[in-house]
């Protein structure tokens, strides 16, 4: 299939800077934080994580497209990026199992991407002077229109985007007749976290971001989880009390990505805006517990600080990044509460994280 369209395309960061590339043929403007994801597999999950949303998806594997898209690759409802830039956009795709090409999956979403990119000098800016907002335009707006637009994008420091890609209404997912129920807050919950819970004889209902201990606690659960989502975790008030309450009550808990760094904020363990995150597939972690290795999926653009976790008395660091040295994992000492940067169900290659998920059940009561 050949698409006509190849208008040129312009990336503007908010420090004036533009790369220059084509468009994929959606036309339109898109504004977000700047990101990239090191994954060289793994687009459509990537996509559709909700922990993405506001964001400008850089990804630096070189094609992108190649193998259409699947329905059981997807980790929610909907795409969640706020855009895509690459190197390479493949309209083709030679998978046999692929429900349909990326194009049309991005057409029906309307989402905007821009190819033709150097993302590799793009990633290197990045990494050089820190993640910050940008807008990608394939309709020819002027530039000085474009900056005006910019400026209106608030910062991802202090914004809370968790409400944006929450369920509105509770849900359960697994099997009813399972051993154990979890309660699980949905800050931006990706669906495999939902399918490894189950597999593991778990029944779970899903809650949405503002609810209370007392909706949660009313499905009489055997534990709860606290889930991945975007955006600064410090204006979640509501979820940081219920992350006390739960842990007040010596509650077996555990949290990902997000509801790790709310576990921190509960323990008034601060967190910080990271100068460009982590993204990608195959980021080093050392098990301090074990002395093991792992190789971690990881999405974030926030942390605890490191120093308020080795000074708590309440608290040990259990996994640590090998890259930078920041806190990966940790847990409480004396009660059934951890919890971890990365993301154990994303399985990339070896499923070294998995263990975490059976750790959690484990914590739990056996009635």
């Amino acid at each position: 299939m050949k698409y006509q369209q190849r208008d040129a395309a312009i990336l503007l960061l908010a420090d004036g800077t533009i790369f220059h590339g084509k468009s994929i043929g959606i036309p339109g403007k898109a504004t977000g934080e700047l990101c990239f994801n090191t994954g060289m597999t793994g687009y459509q999950e990537i996509f559709t994580d909700p922990s993405y949303f506001g964001q400008l998806m850089v990804t630096t594997n070189a094609h992108i497209g190649n193998y259409g898209v699947n329905r059981n690759e997807k980790e929610s409802g909907s795409i969640k990026i706020a855009g895509l830039i690459c190197r390479n956009f493949s309209f083709q795709h030679s998978r046999p199992d692929s429900d349909g090409n990326l194009f049309d999956y991005f057409k029906a979403q309307s989402l905007i991407a821009i190819s033709d990119v150097d993302t590799r000098a793009l990633t290197a800016y990045i990494r050089d002077h820190g993640a910050q907002n940008a807008i990608i335009c394939t309709d020819e707006t002027p530039v000085d229109e474009l900056k005006s637009i910019l400026k209106a994008v608030p910062d991802m420091k202090g914004l809370e985007l968790a409400s944006r890609v929450s369920a509105t209404e509770p849900y359960f997912y697994g099997n009813p007749e399972a051993k154990f129920r979890i309660s699980a807050l949905d800050l931006g919950i990706k669906e495999n976290i939902l399918r490894h819970l189950a597999s593991r004889d778990c029944y779970i209902k899903v809650f949405p971001y503002n609810s209370a201990f007392s909706d949660l606690s009313s499905f009489n659960p055997h534990g709860y989880f606290l889930s991945n989502g975007p955006g600064d975790p410090e204006p979640l008030t509501e979820v940081i009390a219920l992350a006390k309450e739960i842990i007040s009550r010596d509650l077996p808990l555990f949290g990902i990505c997000l509801g790790h760094q709310l576990i921190g904020l509960a323990n008034d363990v601060p967190t910080y805006k990271m100068f460009n995150g982590h993204r990608g597939i195959n980021h080093p972690v050392f098990n301090v517990v074990t002395g093991k290795g792992e190789i971690t999926s990881q999405n974030h653009g926030f942390a605890v600080e490191r120093a308020a976790v080795e000074a708590h008395s309440e608290l040990e660091i259990t996994h640590l990044h090998l890259n930078d040295g920041t806190i990966a994992g940790m847990r409480m000492k004396n009660k059934p509460v951890f919890s971890v940067q990365y993301h154990p169900e994303a399985s990339p290659g070896p499923n070294d994280s998995i263990y975490l998920f059976d750790a959690f059940v484990a914590t739990l009561d056996q009635d």
